[in-house]
């Protein structure tokens, strides 16, 4: 397992245990920082994905929800949930390629979720990707007005 995926890896656990139960008071950046043995490089990733997640879950959930079919945020089991999350945040915001963050959260899937999670969360991910190429190529010409 690469360090990266170990981040993420942690990041997961961080964002499920979060998700389930109140951790009020409990510091999780320095739990991460902790984990990580100090390194910067790592710290700095880890943190960069727990704040980046946190700091955009309802934009996350709204782009997750609009790429799944007949599934809402609320109701997907809470592992897949934030596989997704994860993996949306670093297609959508960070500097990972998206192939790479799906491939990720893919393997957090299969490691941590249900016998489903894998194929349920690249079926979302690729929709997701596919979502935002197809507005992405549509851009210039909304903001140029259009072919002449």
């Amino acid at each position: 397992m690469s360090q990266r995926s170990r981040v993420r890896q942690i990041v997961l656990q961080i964002l499920f245990q979060e998700d389930l139960n109140s951790t009020d008071g409990f510091d999780w950046r320095k739990f991460l920082h902790d984990r990580l043995r100090g390194d910067p490089g790592l710290t700095g990733f880890g943190f960069q994905l727990l704040d980046g997640v946190r700091t955009r879950q309802g934009e996350l959930d709204e782009l997750i929800q609009a790429a799944s079919i007949n599934w809402r945020v609320g109701r997907m089991p809470p592992v897949d949930r934030n596989v997704l999350r994860l993996a949306a945040w670093e297609m959508c915001f960070g500097f990972t390629p998206p192939k790479v963050a799906i491939d990720e959260a893919i393997n957090l899937a299969r490691r941590f979720g249900g016998q489903n999670s894998p194929q349920f969360v690249n079926g979302v991910l690729d929709r997701l990707l596919r979502d935002r190429t197809a507005a992405a190529e549509q851009q210039p010409a909304a903001v140029h007005g259009g072919p002449d």
